[in-house]
């Protein structure tokens, strides 16, 4: 008798119906844990695509909001970040990239296809610059004879109809009763869409300046708000890369024109009169001198308000 994969399939289904009270034993989640208080969460902190170990991850972050996860960035390693935050991936509901580099959007596909084989169910949206689409699609195609196959052998939905992605620009990118998202364009040479994100959550407001050079602009951006996220570059630590290594002016160049020196980034906190003043995506990243009084000293000489240094997977409650 030929025994084919798909008798195996069935025989190995009816035994553990048996054993376990029922087939579709094989495909149930955990009921999504309640997502807890509201809060921001630094999921990955690191500047840069380079994985050197893992403490600090490139980019990624989500707020919390009235029970509804909202992640801004998809570097390598957002799934494993959102599963030590106590955080359902079938819960995901909102997905924002602010530009195509890959330490921001790396992990976006796999990062859906995760949600879908732990249970997602709803539609996901996901925001980003032009581009987003063939991203997405990109990786459905890559992955296609997977998909279809669990499909039908393991009768899931469709997590190609589950994703919806949405190109925005400058302006309103979503607007939701108590919830409302707004983009700016930045200034992160060589990338033409690149842009910081204004999360309006009620009487809260948090700001992400995405990857940017010093831009005076993000400062009326961020008016106010409770919360800004901005990237940081120390300046001497560049400096020194490139006295000490001959080859790296190119990248050096890139640094110095993409990115804002703890100085300048000071300065835009200053001038928003923000509440308080997260530190994030760190240019360089995981060098042991830089501790964070050095980087605290750095931004204090333009900014006198509450300064926090970011870390992976630290929590900042976005109190009442």
């Amino acid at each position: 008798m030929d025994i084919t994969r798909r008798t195996l399939l069935s025989a190995s289904s009816g035994f553990l119906a048996a054993s376990l009270g029922g087939a579709s034993s094989l495909l149930a989640q955990p009921a999504p844990a309640a997502l807890g208080r509201d809060r921001l969460v630094l999921l990955g902190t690191k500047g840069g695509p380079s994985v050197w170990n893992d403490l600090q991850t490139p980019s990624c972050n989500m707020i919390v909001y009235d029970g509804v996860p909202y992640v801004i960035d998809a570097g390598y390693g957002v799934t494993q970040r959102l599963l030590k935050a106590k955080v359902s991936l079938a819960t995901l509901k909102h997905i924002f990239i602010t530009h195509h580099h890959s330490d921001h959007n790396l992990e976006l596909g796999v990062l859906m296809y995760n949600a879908w084989v732990n249970g997602l169910e709803k539609n996901v949206d996901v925001y980003g610059p032009p581009g987003i689409d063939n991203l997405i699609s990109s990786f459905w195609e890559s992955n296609r004879i997977d998909i279809d196959t669990r499909i039908v052998d393991e009768g899931r939905p469709d997590v190609r109809k589950l994703v919806t992605p949405k190109t925005y620009g400058p302006g309103v990118v979503m607007s939701v009763p108590g919830v409302k998202v707004s983009a700016l364009r930045n200034v992160h040479p060589p990338m033409d869409d690149s842009f910081a994100l204004k999360f309006e959550l009620g009487s809260k407001t948090i700001v992400f300046s995405g990857d940017t050079a010093y831009f005076p602009p993000l400062a009326d951006f961020a008016k106010g708000a409770d919360i800004l996220v901005h990237e940081v570059m120390y300046g001497p630590a560049i400096e020194n890369r490139e006295k000490l290594n001959p080859n790296a002016p190119a990248i050096v160049s890139h640094l110095k024109a993409a990115h804002t020196l703890a100085e300048d980034v000071g300065r835009i906190a200053t001038k928003a009169k923000v509440k308080k003043l997260v530190l994030n995506h760190f240019v360089p990243p995981m060098n042991p001198e830089l501790t964070p009084e050095v980087w605290t000293k750095a931004v204090a000489s333009t900014y006198a308000g509450d300064i926090v240094v970011g870390r992976d997977l630290m929590e900042i409650p976005l109190a009442p």
